[in-house]
């Protein structure tokens, strides 16, 4: 019930304040500089600097998070290939030639004086790549020169006392198509894993039969150094992109019993990774109105892990070493006919690797693994041609077919080869009817990828238990229709509505493996449709000058049948609702800015295992910031997270076998905190 009163309040709110005719508002004041249309793009928003003027932006981030509407997604750096893994952020018109670099690190080395404007893409646009998206922004660059040197310093303090430093370094210079960035980073911090709390176990009756306290504590480092050069060559633009990491983790936990019989336990983990990234990206025009793009990219990813725990009768160690690459090569070639008519057509050539050793031992005893030693390759190919057509000028259609032809081959404990060829045809359709009104329609086949990981086995130490590996597995197949209805109002106000429906075939989660043992493994068929609203309103006309609240709802129905009992239920993971508000108010014309943010729904839904149910839920998260930029080259900003100190909450049912025809063994109930911390920021340009 709650949950249907918060959307339809939502929903009825925010449509009476952008539908109220003119009347409602004549003596609100001026809300400041509007976004403009593109005459020659309906689809196309554009923002200009001085829009952003009164909040003050220091880089091109601060203006992609003040875009109305609009929420920055970095996307899938784990996601092999480069068709349909970027984010939402072009960069004068193309996406980034690096998938270790997150945007929101690119568009923070762009200073707020390089940006000649800022385009909302809705719908797509003629010569624009939207990688599978409905909605991307993307960042224009001024020809001017311009550099920027900016040293970093931030900390996150903990009630404890514990600090946790970031120090940064960033440099760039740009001069039309000539382009030099670079920077680096170190940390030492510590993660949610660093928390306190209880377990207590119970019988089947509900009597409690232990009490214990629990004492987590994990710490990591990570040394961060990336860099790019861009200048003509060719007769085109060549852009080079490196990155490079070493990242560690430490975590021990202590279960103390302070009732009921049972001895403490302990649990360690040690993850170490070493990984580095070079991609480079070519434009040429072939034409005045054709384009080509080439791109490739080299990764290499190394890792170790070792954890052990130590409980009543029993001790347990494993070990993990693996290697990882990744080879790209892409080529797409874009022309535009005229306005009406623009075409793409591409290919690419991908080569991914994961080599894993693991071991594991119980009371010194090996123990074999299915999966444990595996050699999992992938060659995989792709071709792709797309159409965009507008008949109207308010009405846009994209339509375009992507095949893909992939083998898989493991070599190991198990040796096996796969081979996959999938047709993945996609249409969208923007129709602005009215000034500020617009309707997206999606239609598409998506082909998920398999997690190399999965093939392998890994460990929960934390619980004593080892998850096996499994190279029977065949990739999610997945059927999206989407429709989005817009509607923008009071020049930065935006209320949003989507209804998507979604049909999976091969959809994955937890099935049991003979042994005894559990793996991720292909469930059938499944469904999903959920139900969203987002709001972002400025309160300049309800008496709260510069001030704007987000606010977005999502309800979805998941069905899928469980592999051991025969009934539908739940997707793993999924609770069916999601919430959130954020406030903020710029103040003093920008010098100062503060804002609050509101997760009203943070459970995690119920996890499927073969002899357990999980299920997870969190207390709703409060948080506040202040940020103060007294000068054009310094700015202080100042965020307090977790005010509340949300408790999370985890129960897991354990059964004497499997849950569908063993009875319910033991049940354990978690609870544990963080506490709330500082998070303090400054940066200085010299």
């Amino acid at each position: 019930m709650t949950r249907t009163v918060w959307l339809a309040s939502t929903a009825a709110a925010t449509l009476w304040l952008g539908l109220a005719p003119p009347a409602a508002a004549q003596y609100a004041p001026d809300a400041g500089v509007e976004a403009r249309q593109d005459p020659e793009r309906p689809g196309v928003l554009i923002y200009d600097p001085a829009f952003f003027a009164d909040t003050r932006p220091r880089t091109a981030l601060d203006m992609i998070q003040r875009l109305p509407g609009f929420a920055l997604n970095s996307g899938s750096s784990g996601t092999r290939g480069l068709a349909g893994t970027a984010g939402n952020v072009l960069i004068d018109g193309r996406h980034p030639s690096t998938k270790s670099e997150g945007l929101a690190n690119l568009l923070g080395r762009i200073s707020a004086d390089s940006i000649e404007r800022i385009e909302l893409i809705r719908g797509g646009a003629p010569g624009i790549d939207m990688q599978g998206r409905s909605v991307v922004a993307n960042v224009v660059l001024k020809t001017t020169v311009t550099v920027e040197r900016v040293l970093g310093l931030d900390a996150y303090v903990y009630e404890d006392g514990y600090i946790g430093p970031i120090v940064q370094a960033e440099y760039s210079r740009r001069a039309g198509d000539s382009q030099i960035e670079g920077a680096i980073s170190a940390t030492v911090d510590r993660t949610s894993n660093t928390n306190e709390g209880h377990r207590r176990r119970f019988d089947p009756s509900g009597a409690l039969i232990q009490d214990a306290d629990i004492r987590s504590w994990d710490r990591f480092r990570n040394v961060r150094a990336s860099g790019a050069v861009q200048r003509p060559w060719a007769g085109g633009l060549l852009r080079v992109n490196a990155v490079t990491s070493y990242f560690n983790n430490d975590q021990e936990q202590d279960i103390l019993i302070r009732a009921g019989a049972g001895d403490d336990d302990f649990s360690q983990r040690g993850f170490k990774e070493l990984s580095g990234e070079i991609g480079a990206r070519w434009t040429r025009p072939l034409g005045p109105e054709t384009e080509l793009e080439l791109t490739g990219l080299q990764r290499l990813d190394t890792s170790t892990v070792e954890s052990g725990f130590v409980r009543t009768g029993r001790t347990g160690l494993f070990t993990s070493d693996s290697t990882s690459g990744e080879t790209i090569g892409r080529g797409v070639v874009r022309h535009r006919r005229d306005d009406r008519w623009s075409y793409e057509g591409g290919a690419e050539v991908a080569y991914n690797f994961l080599d894993t050793d693991t071991a594991y031992e119980e009371n010194g005893v090996p123990v074999a693994l299915p999966g444990a030693s595996v050699l999992v390759e992938e060659v995989r190919g792709e071709v792709s041609g797309q159409a965009t057509w507008r008949p109207a000028p308010n009405l846009t259609v994209e339509a375009g077919l992507r095949v893909e032809v992939s083998e898989i081959r493991q070599s190991g404990d198990t040796d096996s080869a796969k081979s996959f060829v999938y047709p993945k045809p996609r249409l969208l359709v923007t129709w602005t009817p009215l000034p500020n009104h617009q309707f997206r329609f999606r239609a598409e086949r998506k082909v998920g990828q398999l997690d190399f990981g999965d093939f392998a086995a890994s460990a929960e130490v934390d619980l004593g238990q080892v998850e096996a590996g499994n190279a029977d597995l065949e990739p999610t197949k997945s059927n999206p229709v989407e429709v989005v209805y817009e509607r923008r109002f009071w020049d930065e106000g935006v209320f949003t509505a989507r209804l998507t429906h979604n049909r999976y075939e091969d959809y994955i989660d937890v099935i049991p493996l003979v042994g005894g043992f559990e793996a991720l493994g292909n469930i059938g068929d499944a469904r999903q449709t959920e139900f969203e609203v987002q709001v972002t309103l400025p309160m300049d006309r309800l008496g709260i000058p510069d001030g704007r609240l987000t606010a977005r709802a999502v309800t979805r129905e998941t069905e899928v049948t469980d592999p051991l009992t025969g009934e539908t239920r739940r997707f793993s993971g999924d609770d069916g609702f999601g919430c959130g508000v954020a406030f903020s108010q710029d103040l003093d014309g920008g010098r100062w800015t503060w804002g609050m943010d509101h997760g009203c729904d943070m459970d995690g839904g119920t996890g499927y295992r073969v002899r357990e149910l999980r299920y997870t839920e969190s207390e709703p998260y409060f948080g506040a910031f202040v940020h103060w930029k007294p000068s054009r080259d310094l700015s202080v900003r100042i965020d307090l997270s977790n005010l509340t100190d949300a408790e999370e909450r985890r129960r897991r049912d354990i059964y004497a076998g499997p849950r569908d025809s063993a009875p319910l063994a033991l049940r354990e109930t978690y609870a544990q905190t963080r506490g709330s911390w500082l998070f303090l920021q400054i940066r200085k340009t010299i």
